[in-house]
């Protein structure tokens, strides 16, 4: 039976390929956040087979020796009261058609011994996290509902802020006309019945007030189920080190996040002048989308050769992750690679299967 690890050893660690190997085929390896169902609701993939575009399917999970993923249950926001719990759930409902339709492959589990009976038999462990606090719709009893779906996660904010909660998009770009930073007495109810419940809190996206709320709320470890260090790249949504040691004296985990953007501090300038350049394709795109991230990740596939320039190299992202076992332990360090979440990573991680390579 392998070892259950969340913290993952493989890039942090400075291993020969072969040793390498040998720790990634003895330990559980679990990414915590990918977005492969908000994508699969507009492009209709069969993920059990192979496909050319996106990042996850079952077919490469397992090329990639990946044992346990946790799916993003995301829509933007747009969606609020009266739309946002709906998707949320045809979300759910996706990911258990394609269990019901594998179930040699795929298991949904609820806690730690489903998981190692799922990896035992060989079979993907899947669990669910929600990210953003506006798909409850300021109700406990959706809380509730989800939890019982199988929730195992609840990302406070996405970019948006709640009606109880802060993001870090608007604690930095809206703080002079925000009504309220960090919790309201709601939100810390909300962290509260989470905790009850067995729900992890995720951080990531929260605003720095809401992260040290948190904090003095919880009475569990939280996690940050995609996020990067900010010493490394200076992006509003990534850590800073007293974050990071805060967490860690949490007895929390911080998955460290692929995206380019999160990784490599000169990418956003690059992408927002490749963006303008294809400005007429872009606004296209988001009539089919409806979203602007969704758009730019397909762009991002129409125009890979070009888009590929911009992609910082795999030793940045190996970076944030020795960055952050070296300050707070690698008990303290996992993998969220934001997978079919966003539309750039490193050279060399194109998708599940490249956790091998």
């Amino acid at each position: 039976m392998k070892k259950l690890l969340l913290p993952l050893l493989l890039f942090s660690l400075k291993l020969s390929a072969q040793n390498a190997q040998q720790v990634h085929q003895k330990a559980i390896l679990i990414d915590t956040h990918n977005d492969v169902f908000s994508n699969q609701l507009i492009n209709r993939f069969d993920l059990a087979k192979r496909q050319t575009e996106g990042n996850f399917d079952l077919v490469r999970a397992r090329e990639g020796g990946l044992d346990a993923q946790i799916f993003s249950i995301w829509c933007g926001e747009k969606y609020g009261k009266g739309t946002a719990f709906a998707m949320a759930n045809r979300e759910i409902d996706s990911l258990y058609a394609l269990i019901g339709r594998n179930p040699n492959k795929i298991a949904l589990v609820r806690n730690s011994a489903e998981l190692k009976e799922a990896v035992k038999q060989k079979k993907l462990a899947a669990l669910i996290g929600v990210e953003g606090g506006h798909m409850i719709e300021d109700r406990m009893d959706y809380i509730d509902s989800l939890a019982k779906r199988g929730m195992r996660y609840l990302t406070l904010t996405w970019n948006n802020s709640t009606s109880w909660a802060t993001s870090a998009r608007d604690e930095v770009t809206k703080k002079d006309s925000l009504p309220h930073l960090g919790l309201t007495d709601y939100g810390r109810q909300i962290v509260h019945h989470l905790n009850e419940l067995g729900v992890m809190v995720d951080v990531s996206h929260v605003g720095e007030r809401t992260f040290y709320d948190v904090l003095a709320a919880t009475s569990k470890p939280v996690i940050a189920s995609h996020s990067c260090a900010y010493t490394l790249d200076p992006f509003r949504r990534n850590l800073k080190d007293d974050q990071l040691k805060a967490l860690a004296k949490n007895g929390g985990v911080v998955c460290v996040n692929f995206y380019s953007g999160f990784v490599d501090s000169t990418y956003t300038a690059k992408v927002l002048a490749f963006l303008q350049q294809h400005k007429t394709e872009v606004d296209s795109l988001v009539k089919i989308y409806h979203d602007n991230d969704l758009a730019n990740i397909r762009l991002n596939a129409i125009y890979k050769t070009e888009s590929d320039k911009l992609r910082p190299p795999l030793s940045m992202l190996i970076h944030h992750i020795d960055y952050i076992v070296k300050l707070i332990g690698v008990d303290h360090v996992g993998i969220g690679s934001d997978f079919d979440g966003s539309e750039s990573f490193p050279l060399g991680m194109d998708s599940v299967s490249d956790y091998l390579k």
